[in-house]
């Protein structure tokens, strides 16, 4: 039987051997990686991690909230579907995940800060998709953007106030990560991310939504594969899985044109960032304004309106998920926004807000 002190020894051999896996990895990436040795660190200071990089600890904390696993219950487009096959917030963020991780791990990038960003990119979605965003907006003196309450949950809501304490890398690329409307590379107002890591999800973000709105929307009915303009479909392939495949690889042979002339960007080529476009612009007409789309968004945004309207009228009702020095509006804002769909209209019905 080992003693104490052959014990510790072990322990150090073990911790040490994990470190120099840890180091191992990092120094074989990309000159353009960012290195959890590297990172700008967190507001609070920590310990330093024995077997697992910073980055990886940011990981498993957003993976372990109580945001992230109500995402299985948040909708995309199709709000609350009787379908169990439509995309569901934590689905796309899966989708994200590995198509960024795979862009990521071709271009020598760090994936573990790609994957946390990834996690955590849409963790302050409200119910009723963009719909239930747009309202919450109209309704809040602050306007509001998913982006920011993502941000907001790690930093502040989570752990009952204390938040996360995540990297500044990671908390970055949560924030930098939404679009405009015009384009998938679009910066609307929070810029570019500070890692390429930020940059890569930011892309595969718009690369994954795109394509399996497409599967929702066919499956239900309101377009077919015929239907996706030709061009797209000769350019992209006529498939979901052709379609990923081939952005996924534009996106690493155009990347890595810039990394060559020191220029490091994430990018798609000219031809397929065209196209992308178009495609979007078709899904906006056949899809996202569609009148059966915009019904149901109609009536996701009521149910969010009178809910934020009733808590904030009656704030000793907000039962968690906010920050009793906040003012009322923010409390019943964070609350509201926290929620399901279906518990959205279950909370809504129970308090006799709508039929």
């Amino acid at each position: 039987m080992k003693n104490t002190s052959d014990n510790g020894s072990a322990e150090s051999y073990y911790i040490q051997n994990a470190k120099r896996l840890l180091d191992l990895h990092e120094n074989i990436m990309s000159i353009h990686a960012t290195r959890s040795r590297d990172s700008l660190g967190r507001t609070k200071i920590e310990d330093n991690p024995q077997l697992r990089s910073n980055f990886q600890i940011d990981r498993d904390r957003i993976i372990h909230t109580r945001a992230f696993r109500r995402l299985k219950h948040k909708t995309q487009v199709f709000i609350a579907p009787d379908s169990d096959h439509v995309v569901t917030r934590m689905t796309h963020t899966i989708e994200v995940q590995q198509i960024a991780r795979t862009i990521a791990k071709a271009l020598g990038l760090n994936e573990d800060l790609t994957e946390a960003i990834a996690l955590g990119h849409d963790l302050g979605h409200t119910p009723f998709g963009h719909a239930g965003e747009e309202k919450l907006a109209e309704l809040l003196p602050t306007g509001f953007r998913h982006n920011e309450q993502s941000l907001r949950i790690v930093e502040k809501l989570e752990k009952e106030g204390e938040g996360l304490n995540l990297t500044f890398e990671v908390r970055d690329g949560i924030l930098r990560h939404s679009k405009g409307m015009a384009s998938v590379t679009s910066d609307d107002g929070w810029g570019t991310p500070a890692t390429l890591e930020g940059e890569i999800v930011k892309l595969s973000d718009g690369i994954a939504y795109l394509n399996h709105d497409i599967q929702d929307a066919i499956r239900a009915g309101l377009i077919t594969e015929e239907s996706i303009p030709l061009n797209a479909i000769k350019l992209l392939g006529n498939a979901h899985s052709n379609r990923i495949n081939t952005l996924v690889h534009d996106c690493v042979k155009t990347s890595l044109a810039s990394f060559a002339q020191d220029t490091p960007k994430i990018l798609l080529s000219d031809p397929v960032l065209e196209i992308i476009d178009q495609l979007r612009s078709f899904m906006f007409e056949r899809v996202y304004l569609h009148e059966s789309t915009l019904k149901d968004a109609k009536l996701g945004q009521e149910v969010l309106e009178k809910l934020f309207t009733y808590y904030l009228q009656n704030p000793q009702e907000i039962t968690g998920w906010s920050l009793m020095e906040d003012q009322d509006w923010r409390r019943s804002a964070d609350y509201v926004s926290g929620m399901t769909d279906h518990y959205a209209l279950h909370q809504a019905r129970k308090l006799k807000l709508i039929d």
